[in-house]
């Protein structure tokens, strides 16, 4: 019986400590069921518009890792769609204990609750920090504390350690953190300053991938934008995936009502189509929609990225379709033999097969991939998408119904050769493509 993954991401437990009535919650969400949007059980997701997004963010002591995003990346409402994206995320730089950030709010505010968030697969997951607080009217006060400045001797109090590194768990994922006190309130204030350190000095790579902190206001009436992502379930809970329309809130109804419904039908369907040996397909992926990709679509991994404005354009259209295509990409996976010294898959299959799939099988009627004619002679079956699609069809068609199963089992293990096309219909590729492109002249023929 396959459990479903919202039962196996459980709250973790993992020392914290706050002073006076304060209490520190922590959600740990492991590789395997992280995903885009920070979907936890105890701790809230993310918010767009809290209090701390108009904060003015410092850093006082250590330095910015300039692999990463700048301070900024804190405040944004903006979160990372992947498990290792050091732009979308603020962190020290490499070899160092960390350092010192002071988020100045610009007034007095009654605080409810800290939230600090964090990404990484590896050892740059877990959190650990003292957080300190003050309204900065102490004669006393320090707005700047460096490393060698007892913050409680420069008008700070001190309101929560945290470490959030598991004990007998590896420790990569998501994190979230929320620091807030049992009255409701954790005072008046107006600075806060996160005394952060490494999570270990095994090597250089130890300072935490912090990806949001959300600052909230106890007396805010207004209600704070969550981002928008929709978390779905498929295939009996065999599969789980994401769909983030935080950058572009109007495509949210569209992805609901007509997106959603079939990504979560076709998945399976194309795990079906290209199964191979030993293979596991991503039991997760994700698709977001961010003003950052210029192009139509992209797929890494398990992360498609899409365009909103391309989509806008295109919603009645090519939208959903041009994702199906995309999904493709997330179960093929050619990547790893190529990591692993195998053979290269030419990529007007790596291309042509998902144009197959959705093209043929999924909007057949649309004749997305038909050739007119009067270009069949300029037509080439290793010219990729569409037209090697067409190709694709014409010889599983005419010669092997399983040729698509061959091919991608060829190619994400490592062993494609051209010699396949010959041992599965008896011709080379060569000779097919002939007869394919004689194929396409024949209706003009027909017709004349």
């Amino acid at each position: 019986m396959t459990t479903p993954l919202s039962i196996l991401a459980t709250w973790v437990a993992v020392t914290a400590t706050a002073s006076a009535a304060a209490t520190v919650a922590v959600d740990h969400l492991d590789n395997e069921h992280s995903a885009p949007g920070f979907k936890f059980t105890t701790v809230a997701a993310p918010l767009r518009g809290d209090i701390a997004a108009k904060a003015t963010l410092k850093i006082v002591d250590g330095e910015r890792d300039p692999s990463g995003g700048d301070i900024a990346r804190l405040n944004d409402g903006a979160v990372p769609s992947g498990d290792d994206q050091p732009g979308s995320n603020f962190f020290f730089g490499v070899g160092s204990d960390g350092g010192r950030i002071v988020a100045d709010l610009g007034s007095i505010i009654e605080v409810k609750q800290v939230n600090t968030y964090s990404w990484h697969r590896g050892t740059r997951g877990p959190q650990v920090y003292r957080l300190y607080a003050s309204d900065g009217s102490g004669t006393a006060f320090n707005a700047a504390p460096k490393r060698d400045v007892d913050p409680l001797k420069a008008g700070w109090k001190l309101i929560g350690t945290v470490d959030t590194r598991p004990k007998d768990k590896a420790p990569g994922g998501q994190y979230g953190v929320a620091i807030s006190d049992s009255s409701g309130s954790l005072g008046k204030l107006r600075y806060f300053l996160f005394d952060i350190n490494r999570t270990e000095n095994t090597d250089d790579f130890g300072n935490t991938f912090f990806s949001e902190i959300d600052i909230l206001d106890k007396n805010a009436s207004e209600i704070v934008e969550a981002p928008l992502v929709e978390s779905v379930e498929t295939d009996g809970g065999a599969y789980r995936f994401t769909v983030d329309t935080t950058e572009a809130p109007d495509l949210s109804e569209w992805s609901k009502k007509e997106l959603i419904p079939v990504m979560k039908k076709w998945y399976p369907l194309i795990v079906s189509m290209l199964p191979s040996e030993g293979f596991n397909p991503p039991r997760t992926f994700s698709i977001t929609f961010t003003n950052s990709y210029r192009g139509v679509a992209a797929t890494g991994g398990n992360r498609i990225e899409c365009s909103p404005s391309w989509y806008r354009q295109n919603l009645k259209t090519e939208a959903i379709g041009s994702l199906v295509h995309e999904l493709v990409h997330v179960v093929q996976q050619y990547g790893r033999v190529r990591r692993s010294g195998g053979s290269r898959p030419p990529g007007w299959l790596v291309e042509g097969i998902p144009d197959y799939i959705r093209w043929y099988l999924y909007e057949p009627q649309s004749h997305g991939a038909d050739i007119n004619p009067r270009n069949s002679a300029r037509a080439r079956y290793d010219a990729s998408y569409r037209v090697s699609a067409n190709f694709i069809n014409w010889v599983i068609t005419k010669y092997d119904k399983d040729l698509i199963k061959e091919l991608n089992a060829a190619m994400r293990e490592g062993r494609y050769a051209p010699e396949i096309w010959k041992e599965r219909t008896g011709k080379p590729v060569e000779e097919l493509a002939e007869e394919w492109k004689k194929s396409l002249e024949a209706p003009a023929t027909a017709a004349n």
